[in-house]
């Protein structure tokens, strides 16, 4: 995409193709427009087509354009705070409603994957947060505690086991999480995409958005050449929205974050390193992630932009810090560098956004797109068809507001990015 290697790297040269889609030119009418192809709006397309309702997704670019298509591809359950630190943000109210709908959210991600055989390397070994010192062992072991109140399938692994799994000794422990794991993020947002064709959503690439208008009793959504009328909108755009709800960028705080993708490792590398190919990443501020793909890649990867002046400083860093978890690592080369954007709230929490009657969205999801994006898509589609109220919405409605010195923040988490991997390997 962008005939650019460092948009979508590594996921694009092995994601199957995209799914069915075309211009829109002229007028169609529909019962629901959706605006943003990412796991939300095909989620939601998905499940709206199999209830037999008409859907238009509209994209500006690509199917997975976004963040969608330039991730990890962790599998994730909740969000980035622990627990109660949620109750405490939402209440109690929409605090449980919330954390049962992303605590489950990985099994919903298998069971489409199951249902639509959607080829996406799927992994469901689990994921690892890896405790750096002290400090770290404690934040995990307190997150633990917590998901197990609610019933997760999770545990602390001491630093010995975690040395076994990982094959490293750089970490005090590790929060095993087993309801989570990895998948090609890319293949999985063109999965869904091709299953909510078969389905019978029609999907309109190269298509932005320009405006949106009363028409009657339904929306008139403008693309440059068509328009769409619906009966509902669904907003289903994130960090790169654009046009009419350009907001939605603009009430979060952009954190860049880069991936370094290995050449294949050895059979006998990948029984020493991650022999259970978990997902990784660690307890650090300036965090370090690490997972495999299918073919064995190892893809590295941490905050930073791998702009003109990011591009050196973090690849350099990656090579050090990738020996000095795995000094057997020491001659790998990496083959695919790319980098994406990631929006973050002030309070890390998502938000759910009525813009107008029958005009709504979820979206921040801080990091966490892959499994909350498909659960709250399916959300919008529930409430379209009337499954579920306004009262049983999993999150409060929250007003439109960008943060406070949004621009001064993104260029320090940018400058900082640079600053911390310009110091060497944190480990």
């Amino acid at each position: 995409m962008l005939n650019d290697p460092h948009s979508h790297g590594l996921w694009e040269v092995t994601a199957p193709p995209p799914p069915p889609s075309e211009v829109l030119a002229g007028e169609i009418t529909v019962d629901v427009a959706l605006v943003g192809a990412g796991y939300t709006g095909l989620s939601a397309a998905l499940h709206l087509a199999e209830a037999g309702t008409s859907v238009a997704l509209l994209e500006a670019r690509e199917v997975g354009f976004g963040g969608a298509g330039r991730n990890v591809g962790l599998i994730n359950a909740g969000m980035w705070v622990p627990p109660d630190e949620m109750l405490r943000a939402l209440g109690p109210h929409y605090g449980e409603r919330c954390l049962d709908l992303l605590g489950n959210g990985p099994l919903l991600v298998r069971e489409l994957i199951g249902r639509h055989a959607i080829a996406c390397e799927l992994e469901t070994a689990g994921t690892l947060h890896c405790a750096v010192g002290a400090g770290g062992l404690r934040d995990i072991e307190a997150r633990c505690r917590q998901w197990q109140a609610h019933g997760a399938p999770v545990e602390v692994l001491s630093a010995a086991e975690t040395e076994k799994r990982v094959g490293t000794r750089a970490y005090a422990g590790a929060l095993l999480d087993r309801r989570a794991g990895t998948l090609q993020p890319l293949a999985y947002a063109r999965g869904l995409g091709q299953a909510a064709v078969r389905a019978g959503a029609r999907i309109f690439t190269h298509s932005a958005v320009t405006g949106v208008s009363r028409a009657g009793t339904k929306w008139r959504v403008q693309t440059a050449g068509g328009s769409v009328l619906a009966e509902w909108v669904l907003v289903t755009s994130n960090f790169y929205s654009e046009g009419p709800w350009q907001a939605i960028r603009e009430e979060q705080i952009y954190l860049p974050y880069f991936n370094l993708a290995t050449t294949p490792l050895s059979p006998a590398q990948r029984a020493e390193i991650l022999p259970g190919r978990e997902g990784c990443w660690d307890t650090k501020t300036v965090l370090c992630s690490y997972r495999y793909d299918a073919a064995g890649r190892m893809v590295f990867g941490s905050v930073g932009a791998l702009d003109s002046i990011g591009l050196p400083v973090h690849s350099a860093w990656g090579r050090r810090a990738l020996r000095k978890l795995f000094p057997q690592l020491a001659t790998v080369t990496f083959e695919h560098e790319w980098y994406g954007r990631i929006g973050m709230t002030p309070n890390v929490m998502p938000r759910f956004h009525r813009f107008e009657r029958n005009i709504v969205g979820f979206c921040c999801y801080n990091g966490r797109g892959i499994s909350p994006g498909t659960a709250f898509g399916k959300v919008l589609a529930e409430h379209v068809l009337g499954r579920i109220d306004d009262s049983a919405i999993p999150l409060p409605t929250t007003p439109l507001a960008p943060p406070s010195f949004r621009a001064a923040r993104e260029a320090f988490y940018h400058a900082g990015s640079v600053l911390a991997h310009v110091a060497g390997a944190r480990l």
